[in-house]
């Protein structure tokens, strides 16, 4: 029953209300549906043109019923587009759930689907309660280890960082002038994808990918699609050891916000420790507001700050305001001179630090 004083206003703000806390009840399914999506091969199995529920589901190796309910519910949110009664056809959105793609984004939600990523969300609770990583109390160990110890998730975790880094490697290159430097060493760079976009742009420069032995398995490859085998080393090794010196400058994508702050340090402090006279450390990670703001043009739905809940629960690691990035910096003989957004990858940010 609405408040006897209640306005029209109050009551249309509380059903806006009730419908947001509805859409995020059920976000979790949301992600399942897609999930299936994925593992079922839908819009593969769709294809250029509408085609029958039924049909689909011959193929899926389905059930014609549940395989139309699951279409529908792929409609509602916005990835097919039913063109007439059973009939469905695949949105630009949808698209990007096939896996033939360049800019695919199978494996990414693959990744964040897995039930080794979601259990430790069951107890986001718990890790704000007491600080500690859901994700080892659930697994006994933690995240990184556990990859090292299943090949299988470890190949998808490296390939949905790979779809994750691709708008960024699309941008980055021209965003900033890697011409003024002979080589960069990409820190924790995984399969090479982000590097090897910079490589190409920048023919000048040499390039060295760091990273564990898991997460260099497929960046031979990488370079080898590039014909860049010649100016890029992959070295196996830990940056809370060392980083290998010879580059002026240094990236950090995607690396920090996996540890706490003490742990950043230590790999920043590795990168100040060979970096040459007018090098620079480059990090490209987004850049939380020092308030939260819900406009239109700096919105992103709150992804960011789900994925700073995500490195809570998982790694122990976070997203960080500019004035976090400062202090870290400063703690590793660094300081930061400058934050720019990356247009056309949102929300990372280019963040430069040089010798304090």
């Amino acid at each position: 029953m609405t408040h006897p004083e209640a306005t029209d206003a109050d009551t249309a703000a509380a059903a806006t209300g009730r419908d947001l806390i509805a859409r995020l009840a059920f976000g979790s399914m949301a992600a399942q549906t897609l999930r299936a999506a994925v593992r079922l091969g839908v819009v593969e199995l769709v294809g250029d043109t509408p085609r029958r529920a039924a049909d689909l589901a011959a193929d899926a190796g389905a059930e014609p019923q549940p395989m139309a309910r699951l279409l529908r519910a792929l409609t509602g949110l916005g990835l097919l587009r039913e063109t007439a009664p059973d009939f469905f056809s695949v949105t630009p959105a949808g698209a990007l759930l096939h896996p033939g793609r360049p800019d695919s984004l199978t494996s990414f939600v693959r990744m964040f689907t897995e039930p080794a990523i979601v259990r430790a969300w069951e107890h986001l609770d718990d890790s704000v309660r007491t600080g500690e990583i859901a994700f080892d109390s659930v697994f006994g160990t933690d995240f990184f280890s556990h990859l090292a110890q299943d090949p299988e998730l470890s190949s998808a975790f490296n390939a949905a960082m790979s779809q994750a880094s691709s708008e960024t490697a699309a941008a980055l290159p021209h965003a900033f002038d890697f011409g003024r430097f002979t080589a960069v060493t990409d820190v924790g760079g995984g399969d090479g994808t982000l590097l090897a976009a910079v490589l190409a742009a920048h023919p000048g420069i040499e390039g060295v990918v760091l990273d564990t032995a898991e997460g260099l398995a497929e960046a031979s490859n990488t370079m080898a699609r590039g014909g860049l085998e010649g100016r890029c080393s992959l070295v196996a090794g830990d940056f809370f050891r060392t980083v290998p010196g010879g580059s002026d400058l240094y990236l950090v994508k995607s690396v920090l916000h996996d540890w706490t702050d003490d742990q950043a340090v230590t790999i920043l402090r590795h990168c100040r420790e060979v970096l040459p006279p007018g090098g620079l450390v480059l990090i490209v990670e987004p850049v939380l507001p020092e308030v939260v703001d819900t406009t239109a043009d700096a919105a992103d739905g709150g992804i960011t700050y789900l994925s700073d809940l995500n490195m809570l629960v998982n790694v122990g690691g976070r997203e960080r305001t500019r004035t976090d990035f400062e202090e870290v910096c400063r703690r590793a003989g660094l300081t930061l001179t400058s934050v720019t957004p990356l247009a056309g990858a949102a929300p990372f940010a280019l963040i430069e630090a040089v010798a304090a």
